[in-house]
């Protein structure tokens, strides 16, 4: 896939929930690294030009484990 493809991909596939959820605390958490390095990641600011394909499973294991504490939150209202 080439960086261009990359970087729209993911920025595409996460476009529904982008303003709703904190980057900074994904980046923070799942990935152990500061808020400018999922922005830029996003962007293909770095210097791999995106997510490599580890990272891409890693925000996918991320963005699952915060869809199950969202829903068990849900579930105690």
């Amino acid at each position: 896939m080439s960086t261009l493809q990359e970087k729209t991909t993911v920025k595409n596939l996460v476009s529904d929930i982008i303003v709703d959820v904190v980057w900074a605390n994904i980046s923070k958490k799942y990935f152990g690294r500061s808020r400018s390095w999922i922005y830029h990641k996003f962007e293909g600011r770095d210097s791999k030009g995106g997510f490599t394909e580890d990272e891409r499973l890693n925000l996918k294991e991320a963005l699952k484990d915060l869809a199950k504490r969202i829903d068990a939150c849900a579930e105690k209202l």
